[in-house]
């Protein structure tokens, strides 16, 4: 059994500037996305759809956005709503903690669509290349949610149980490394290693949301679901589950009608070379 170390989630603190882990955390979320994608413009068949440095420092800017409103947005709408109702103004209170993943996705989906329409490419080519990335940001975000002692677990007699005290006295799973391990480290390598060649459009798109939904959805019965929404069914479904399985669906769909047209398998090719297919 091992006792969370009770970080204070204040990082640095200068003056009346008080930097927070979990903030850093995003950063370093955002920095590694940005590098990851940076090394894949080594890459032929990247190159040959004529990604560039800027166009990712750009898009990372876009999904930035994207997962900062959304993410808050989607908060307030799927697990605090009733607060909204008492307080119109807790929407814009960010500082009081408070962020949903599948809000942020529907967000950064949102803000792709204006940087597609900016650099004149398809919806899908932006988001099966940002997809890629994305892990790294969840890895991140979830070490954040470690050090800050939230989203703990469930009790547990298992030997790696981890004691919360600002919970409680009992076990409980570091469900938040547990997510952080499969929706970042796994995920990611599993994007980075099937987009090593070209894929159809919409396919790494269909991966990502099939790894996400069914990691989310399997950890989900470990983690503890939130004190004031508790499980919406059958004691056992959570918001996350509700919220993730869809993503599971949609990604399945997305990936069988990538596969199934055989012209999106085709990628431009650099000048001087052959088109290849995947």
């Amino acid at each position: 059994m091992f006792i969370h170390p009770g970080f204070d989630p204040v990082a640095i603190k200068l003056g009346p500037l008080a930097v927070h882990w979990y903030g850093l955390s995003y950063l370093a979320g955002f920095g590694l996305a940005w590098w990851i994608g940076l090394q894949r413009l080594k890459l032929p068949h990247v190159q040959a759809e004529r990604w560039n440095r800027e166009q990712v420092g750009d898009l990372v800017f876009y999904v930035v956005m994207g997962v900062i409103v959304g993410g808050r947005i989607g908060y307030v709408l799927f697990y605090n709503i009733g607060r909204l109702a008492e307080d119109p103004l807790y929407l814009v209170k960010i500082w009081e903690g408070g962020m949903s993943f599948h809000g942020g996705l529907v967000g950064v989906g949102f803000c792709l669509a204006l940087f597609a329409r900016k650099y004149q490419r398809a919806w899908f080519e932006v988001t099966d290349f940002m997809v890629i990335l994305a892990p790294a940001g969840l890895l991140c975000g979830r070490l954040g949610n470690f050090i800050n002692g939230e989203l703990w677990g469930r009790p547990t007699d298992l030997p790696w149980g981890m004691v919360f005290p600002r919970v409680d006295d009992l076990a409980r799973h570091p469900s938040q490394l547990y997510e952080a391990g499969l929706e970042g480290v796994l995920l990611l390598i599993i994007m980075l290693w099937f987009a090593r060649k070209p894929r159809p459009r919409m396919a790494a798109s269909g991966l990502f949301l099939c790894g996400y939904g069914a990691f989310r959805f399997s950890v989900e019965f470990l983690r503890n679901p939130d004190a004031h929404i508790g499980f919406l069914a059958w004691d056992w479904v959570t918001m996350g589950q509700i919220l993730s399985a869809p993503m599971f669906v949609v990604g399945s769909l997305w990936l069988v009608w990538a596969y199934r047209q055989p012209e999106a398998q085709v990628v431009p090719a650099p000048k001087g070379r052959k088109k290849r297919r995947s």
